[in-house]
């Protein structure tokens, strides 16, 4: 009996240890293939750093406005007699636009030119009887004031008239009338819009670290988004002054625009032009990546040989000696193109970045000329990582250029 339980203890033994040692042995096995398991490469796309020509220049969003405008309104009461013009007409310098009724206003002047009339011959009778000796010098003085007053009272009768017309001030194009005939109307009312189109103003603001930037008669360019600038103007005044609630200060431009495509109160992207510069580094935005420790890009550089893993040397080293197994090894070698391809790996470097310039931002340190910048598929990259190039897609490039490499 004591033999037998002797014997089924033994054997209960050795199973449980066959199972315990089998699950060590595989746990140690799995544990093995993660560490020296190689992961697959990742594909991304890649740009050459290159040094470039530099165009730099100032972003900023303006409002378009005529160099000459101006809504024309009303001086004195009065009812709308005749309306001479219509809506978009070129009118030019000192044309009649609007006709107050002024009929009192004309018997009046007509009623003082004759009153002034009949003062400068009383003044001319006083003047000829003084030269005789028969006059006293007081009435040759009450002549003169009489006459003077005369003079005046037309004068001012003469503006008063005036004043019941709406001629143009300058040469440009009339807007809506705002008024209609037989319409009274109280001083300051708005008759008309008076725009002169041939040359408009843009009104901008920059931020005061770019104020020293800006000079007088500096190119700008001028249009309705970033990629369509066709208009070209020059800056004619910079505020003296920096805002001191924005920190911004404000600039105009003059542009000219003979085709009328400007319109007075239009929204206008500006860039100011800055003076161009050689050999500046710079990568497409989608290469910077930032982060809680600063921005970085990925280059990709061939892999250092200690990289390699080690389960290659080690079939290295069992290779044959002699030249029999050569075919068999070359069938089984993957193509040399491929392999280039996947002997590339990812360093991390942290850049030192400086103005933008549309897609491109200006890298001042971290990067050398020759590089090679990941532009795309950065999702879940690391340092030292395996890659492999594929440049059939580059986002930094329009649609088009991409379609036409495919």
């Amino acid at each position: 009996m004591i033999k037998r339980f002797i014997i089924a203890f033994i054997l209960l033994v050795l199973v449980v240890g066959g199972i315990v040692g089998f699950n060590i042995f595989r746990d140690n096995a799995i544990k093995q293939y993660f560490a020296t398991m190689k992961q697959p490469p990742s594909t991304v796309s890649t740009v050459e750093v290159k040094p470039m020509d530099w165009a730099p220049g100032i972003e900023a969003i303006g409002t378009v406005s005529a160099v000459r405008g101006v809504d024309l309104t009303v001086e004195t009461t009065g009812i709308v007699k005749d309306i001479a013009f219509h809506a978009n007409q070129k009118v030019e310098a000192g044309s009649l636009l609007l006709q107050l009724d002024d009929e009192v206003e004309r018997a009046d002047l007509d009623s003082a030119k004759a009153q002034a009339a009949v003062d400068q011959l009383a003044l001319k009778r006083a003047q000829e009887l003084q030269k005789r000796g028969v006059g006293s010098d007081s009435t040759l003085d009450n002549a003169q004031a009489q006459a003077a007053a005369s003079a005046a009272q037309v004068a001012k009768l003469q503006a008063v008239l005036d004043q019941k017309q709406i001629t143009a001030p300058f040469a440009g194009t009339a807007g809506i009338p705002k008024i209609d005939l037989g319409q009274y109307l109280a001083p300051g009312t708005a008759v008309v819009t008076l725009q002169d189109l041939d040359t408009m103003r843009v009104d901008f603001t920059v931020p005061e670290q770019q104020f020293p930037m800006l000079k007088i008669d500096q190119p700008v360019k001028i249009g309705m988004s970033d990629d369509d600038l066709p208009f070209t103007g020059k800056i004619k005044g910079i505020n003296p002054k920096i805002d001191p609630t924005s920190r911004l200060v404000s600039v105009r431009a003059e542009v000219a625009n003979p085709d009328g495509k400007l319109t007075p109160g239009q929204f206008a992207q500006v860039r100011v032009e800055l003076p161009k510069e050689d050999g500046v580094l710079a990568v497409p935005q989608t290469a910077l990546t930032s982060s809680l420790y600063g921005d970085y890009v990925f280059v990709v550089e061939p892999a250092k040989s200690k990289d390699k893993p080690a389960a290659a040397d080690e079939k290295d080293a069992a290779k044959p000696a002699d030249d029999s197994a050569k075919p068999e090894a070359d069938a089984a070698k993957p193509a040399e193109g491929d392999a280039s391809k996947s002997d590339l790996v990812l360093s991390q470097v942290f850049v030192t970045t400086g103005r933008h310039d549309k897609d491109l931002i200006e890298i001042v340190k971290g990067i050398k000329a020759g590089d090679q910048v990941v532009t795309a598929g950065q999702n879940r990259l690391f340092n030292g990582m395996s890659v492999v190039v594929d440049n059939t897609i580059d986002p930094s490039k329009p649609p088009k250029e991409q379609a036409a490499r495919q």
